[in-house]
């Protein structure tokens, strides 16, 4: 399982609750783009359309180059239909109704030769909750390097 993208703002903004995989519907050309790493999910978010199908909007997946030609109409910022059971869709759509729950997606990998994506019913975090985290990464970095001082002593 090799990770191809990550969403870290998304990360930090929100408190990630529960957390599903699914799959990506894209055309052989955001593929292989894809899988060269060219994708960003940078202020994309999921919905879910009254049909019951679950869509991801606002990733960017850059043009592939070697088939430039071939793709003259191509939309990078289009929506992407995204595959989920049944089951899962109901629980998302009844929660997603509560205030404040929203659907992020958190990183996109490949999984054998299928291109999956990771998705968060998530809560926004205040701005005390992002000084909180901030705090503790700085406090983190602090100790580990407290640490590699004391064994590079040695």
């Amino acid at each position: 399982m090799g990770i191809i993208a990550k969403n870290k703002n998304a990360l930090f903004n929100y408190e990630v609750l529960e957390t599903y995989q699914a799959g990506i519907v894209l055309s052989g050309p955001e593929v292989k783009s894809v899988k060269t790493g060219h994708i960003q999910l940078k202020g994309s978010y999921v919905t879910i359309d009254a049909n019951q199908e679950v869509w991801l909007i606002g990733a960017y997946i850059s043009p592939y180059k070697p088939a430039a030609h071939s793709q003259t109409s191509y939309h990078p910022n289009q929506r992407r239909k995204l595959l989920l059971n049944k089951k899962e869709i109901n629980s998302l759509m009844g929660k997603t109704k509560q205030k404040g729950l929203t659907i992020i997606p958190i990183s996109v990998y490949t999984n054998k030769r299928l291109i999956k994506i990771d998705l968060a019913l998530a809560r926004g975090k205040t701005r005390v909750d992002k000084r909180e985290t901030i705090k503790k990464r700085e406090t983190a970095r602090e100790i580990n390097r407290a640490l590699r001082s004391k064994n590079n002593g040695r």
